[in-house]
């Protein structure tokens, strides 16, 4: 039995085309979800191998089926039939769903399975990434949102991953605010990171007005960067502010890191790099700055990649490269996931680039890199969100009004709760419902962010999958537990074989997810298949039925509920027992 039944159907497709001859060099069948009137599943590819060998594509395909007939992997269980011109549809039994549904119970069934085609590779993901001294506003939310439930994709499916909070510490903001402490006499200690950041918007505001100012931050970075005692101990406390203001966010957003390694964490090995990208002729002085330029690419043969910048500061770039070289010498990181903004394609394209000579010049391994991208949060006037007054939401007050309008909701409809447990599920529905529209649309999608849509229990939204899950773990409670998750006999209506159906499709929907890092994937499955419990439990009735078909009904409800339970901790939702 497979678990992920789209790839063991294109395994024995590939057995049988092989027994017919079929060379499956150049055959190369994809197997996809077919149209509900003729079938579960649909493989493809006899048309271009029968053009390539100017064959007949019906004959070859009725050939291949023949053979399929014959397997005893298939006998009973999934009728094959020829469709089109060269088409071959496939169509799960109800035996072979009731199969299914026995075999795999839980998630570590589901996990276990899934595991093999991921176990053994290590990567390094790199999200969130904030800069200190600043809040994090509405605009950090995607990165921290998107990378947190692609790494907890990935672990799912067998992956090595290791989380990392590559913020930004190093930066051109600690000469700003150096300078700025320095000129007004602060005692920094007494701070907190709101007063920070004004701090630095009044140091930011004399800069671009004063040549003479801004010379002075630059200056004071410098000597930041050069290891100045007082500048590096000003530089302490404010991380430290800065590192305590972000835990908050990150516990209400239940996000976590293994490492919370800054740029500041690579300066000793900058030196490292310049030495070898100018050993190798990689990097050369340009205009007094040191850099990169790919004369093989169109756009980058003029763009330079600035390595170090002309008063001997280091960058972005540099902290960079020094960054893949500790993943890869001392995490021993086979691939490097990046989650950014789209505004940062160029400089992703441009590392990687660099990356790639670099370690070809001194015959290493390189790493596999993917810059994984995401689009703008638009307010309803399809401008990038901001506050009234043109500043951007800061996140933190962005997650309180979640909760405080959730509560409104959860004061109405959970009446039956105390009030401690409405509280809990305003938290949850408020939190949940951020999530989970960042994560609905297509990452690379920009998307408006409207309350009133978002916490909707009408809808894709985590309120009514929330609802939903609450709904079924209630018909649960009234169960007998005798006759709980007993093993289900043969699937009876087509409302039991439907949602059985939605069942099979969560390891593909899942492997989808993974290999294109999109996790709106999961969003939309795991609705439509809570649409399809509802016309279950409408149509089946679960209690009062006799002893075998309500313990057949409340197994499959089970695993809906596992799988709803497992997707939604995959998005990195917490769920609810009431509501």
């Amino acid at each position: 039995m497979w678990f992920q039944v789209d790839t063991g159907i294109l395994k024995v497709v590939l057995e049988a085309a092989q027994a017919c001859n079929i060379s499956t060099v150049d055959f190369y069948p994809d197997i996809r979800q077919a149209d509900p009137r003729f079938g579960d599943f649909q493989a493809n590819g006899v048309l271009p191998y029968a053009k390539l060998h100017h064959l007949n594509p019906r004959h070859v395909t009725e050939q291949i089926v023949e053979k399929l007939r014959s397997l005893e992997v298939f006998s009973g269980k999934i009728e094959v039939s020829v469709a089109g011109p060269g088409f071959i549809n496939f169509k799960l039994s109800g035996s072979f769903l009731t199969e299914w549904l026995n075999l795999y119970k839980s998630e570590n069934d589901y996990r276990s399975a899934i595991a093999q085609n991921w176990s053994g590779r290590r990567i390094v993901i790199d999200y969130s990434s904030p800069n200190t001294a600043k809040q994090m506003h509405v605009g950090h939310l995607r990165s921290m949102n998107i990378g947190d439930s692609i790494y907890r994709i990935l672990k799912f499916c067998g992956a090595d991953i290791i989380r990392d909070n590559h913020i930004g510490d190093w930066g051109t903001q600690f000469g700003i605010l150096i300078m700025t402490i320095k000129k007004e006499g602060l005692r920094i200690s007494d701070l907190s990171l709101e007063e920070v950041e004004l701090l630095y918007q009044r140091g930011s505001t004399l800069v671009r007005s004063n040549e003479s100012a801004l010379a002075t931050a630059r200056n004071e970075l410098v000597k930041l960067q050069n290891g100045d005692s007082e500048n590096l101990e000003i530089w302490k406390i404010i991380n430290k502010i800065s590192l305590a203001a972000f835990d908050d966010i990150y516990r209400e957003m239940g996000v976590s890191f293994d490492y919370t390694l800054g740029e500041s964490f690579y300066r000793d090995r900058v030196d490292r790099i310049y030495q070898e990208l100018m050993e190798k002729h990689i990097a050369r002085i340009d205009n007094g700055a040191l850099c990169v330029f790919h004369e093989d690419h169109e756009q980058f043969s003029r763009q330079p990649f600035i390595i170090r910048k002309a008063d001997g500061a280091s960058n972005y770039a540099t902290t960079d490269l020094a960054t893949v070289l500790y993943r890869t010498e001392i995490l021993h990181a086979d691939e490097l996931i990046y989650v950014t903004d789209g505004r940062q394609q160029d400089h992703f394209q441009q590392l990687f680039l660099t990356v790639q000579k670099w370690y070809a010049a001194f015959n290493r391994k390189c790493p596999e890199m993917q810059h994984v991208w995401f689009g703008t949060i638009l307010g309803e006037d399809g401008k990038a969100i901001k506050t009234r007054s043109g500043t951007p939401i800061k996140l933190k007050e962005l997650l309180n009004e979640a909760k405080t309008r959730a509560r409104e909701i959860a004061n109405e409809k959970s009446e039956g709760l105390s009030d401690s447990d409405r509280q809990h599920v305003a938290n949850v529905i408020g939190i949940d419902s951020i999530k989970y529209v960042d994560l609905l649309p297509n990452r690379t999608n920009d998307y408006v962010f409207s309350w009133g849509k978002m916490l909707s229990f009408n809808g894709n939204t985590a309120a009514y999958l929330l609802y939903a899950i609450a709904r079924i773990k209630s018909i649960l409670r009234k169960c007998d537990t005798d006759i709980i998750d007993l093993t289900a006999d043969c699937l009876e209506t087509e409302e039991e074989k439907n949602l059985v159906r939605k069942l099979i499709y969560f390891p593909i929907i899942l492997s989808q997810a993974a290999k294109e890092l999109r996790p709106h994937y999961l969003c939309t499955y795991l609705f439509e298949l809570t649409g399809e419990c509802s016309t279950f439990y409408r149509a089946d009735r679960i209690l009062g039925e006799p002893t075998n078909i309500t313990s057949r009904r409340l197994a499959i409800m089970l695993r809906t509920l596992n799988i709803l339970e497992t997707g939604m901790h995959l998005l990195g939702l917490e769920t609810l027992e009431r509501m």
